[in-house]
């Protein structure tokens, strides 16, 4: 490849980045469902896992930290101190970047939404667990609640689980005609 054509895909990768992560914003304000600590049913994954599928970690993982910002910034962030700002938004939406470990790949889309998903919700589940722990109600979901990490498995992996089968669905309903553009194969 000469200069010129590099030049070109990483203006176009910025550039579909940065549309990317406007559009994930947007979605994150159109919440099916909110928790009462944070956390939503929504689709703010779904374009920032299209595009860590479509130009892989590193730029999946840059777009994943900016939404954290903007999602801290401008939707209300709940947060406890400076470990849950860079847990619960910096991390946690930086890890939806993993999906791009499945990039190039005919289906890999769905699994960069696991992988992607899956990650963040880890990242939840730890800072839930560890950080928030002080905040656990007695009972949860019509459950007593023991310990924090339960407690963060069901409060995070409630909604989390929900995000990621959307995107799943989103993703099977688009594949026949965006098929190739999830794959990248626009790209070659």
């Amino acid at each position: 490849m000469n200069n010129k054509t590099n030049l070109h895909k990483g203006i176009l990768m910025l550039c579909e980045g940065a549309v990317m992560v406007v559009l994930a914003q947007i979605l994150g304000w159109l919440k099916l469902w909110e928790m009462p600590w944070g956390g939503s049913v929504c689709l703010s994954m779904l374009p920032i896992l299209c595009y860590a599928c479509r130009w892989g970690v590193g730029a999946g993982v840059m777009s994943g930290f900016v939404l954290g910002v903007l999602q801290f910034l401008f939707d209300g962030g709940i947060a406890l101190g400076w470990q849950s700002i860079i847990g619960d938004y910096l991390v946690a939406f930086a890890a939806l970047g993993l999906a791009g470990l499945a990039r190039g790949r005919k289906t890999g889309v769905y699994w960069g939404a696991v992988l992607g998903g899956g990650a963040r919700f880890l990242v939840h589940y730890v800072v839930g667990a560890t950080i928030w722990a002080e905040y656990m109600p007695e009972e949860f979901f019509g459950m007593t609640m023991t310990t924090p990490w339960v407690y963060s498995l069901l409060y995070n992996g409630f909604y989390m689980a929900i995000d990621t089968v959307l995107c799943l669905v989103v993703f099977a309903l688009l594949m026949p005609s965006m098929g190739r553009y999830f794959a990248g194969e626009d790209l070659s």
